[in-house]
């Protein structure tokens, strides 16, 4: 973890250097939860976003080849607080997959940004001298991208910022970037289920495997305390969406997911107070 936390926060502060190079600046229309989704070319993914939101406690970082699902969490943020934040994708295995943003308030409740695919809109200048395809250079800084950075996909990492030398400029200058201290304690990071969520329209989606062979599958859900709740058998359907008064109230609730009698997915989900 110690030997993975500059390369991580080197990803950060170069995605934070590339998005003040960009032709326009981040805006009201990048403020939480909305980002903006940038190709800086060479597979490199900027995806930047103002936060105005009082207390976050979580902001993830999801990605797919699919616009409605199969989303997979590529990173948790370090400091979900900062005013600022940006970070770069160099493990996208093309250009047009699709971004969202994960966001986890202080009451519990988490929201889903909307769906964006990379735009290209960057001023990167090409300098005289011919470098290796892991440097570039923004504002005539040279910032050089470890390329081979190791982030475990659906595994989000979180790591305490330190200040990190991500570049030189003319005269032999260092250019050192700090990060914020953080004094707050950390919060376990959540992360929806794939085929059990709420939808931002606050309803229950489920969302079965496609399975080329037809396979019988069933839901159990219970109150966070464990109480059986109801049981959904042999599903026809495979994405389709519970009214959430069959829930009665807002809150936590868990559920099982089985696959032909075996257990395929056991995690949880929130209702929020708005029936």
């Amino acid at each position: 973890m110690k030997k993975l936390a500059p390369l991580i926060l080197l990803i950060f502060l170069s995605a934070n250097a590339l998005l003040n190079a960009q032709s326009a600046p981040l805006t009201k229309n990048d403020t939480l939860p909305n980002f903006s989704v940038k190709n800086a070319g060479n597979n490199r993914i900027v995806i930047g976003w103002v936060n105005n939101l009082p207390v976050v406690k979580q902001i993830s970082i999801q990605r797919s080849f699919d616009s409605l699902q199969k989303f997979i969490t590529i990173l948790t943020v370090p400091d979900p607080s900062a005013i600022q934040n940006g970070f770069m994708d160099v493990k996208a295995q093309n250009d047009h997959m699709f971004y969202r943003l994960f966001i986890l308030k202080e009451d519990g409740n988490y929201v889903f940004s909307p769906t964006k695919k990379p735009t290209k809109d960057f001023i990167i200048t090409k300098p005289a001298t011919t470098y290796g395809k892991d440097t570039f250079v923004v504002n005539n800084q040279l910032v050089y991208i470890k390329t081979d950075t190791i982030i475990s996909e659906g595994k989000p990492v979180i790591v305490k910022a330190q200040p990190v030398v991500i570049g030189l400029v003319q005269r032999n200058d260092s250019v050192a970037v700090p990060n914020p201290v953080y004094n707050k304690t950390r919060v376990e990071a959540f992360t929806p289920s794939l085929h059990v969520f709420t939808n931002k329209d606050g309803y229950v989606r489920v969302s079965l495997p496609d399975d080329e062979k037809a396979k019988k599958y069933s839901i159990k859900f219970f109150e966070d305390n464990g109480t059986f709740l109801f049981e959904l058998k042999d599903m026809k359907e495979r994405d389709f969406k519970l009214d959430k008064t069959n829930f009665y109230h807002a809150g936590w609730f868990r559920f099982e997911l089985y696959e032909e009698g075996k257990l395929l997915e056991k995690h949880k989900f929130y209702l929020e107070k708005d029936f």
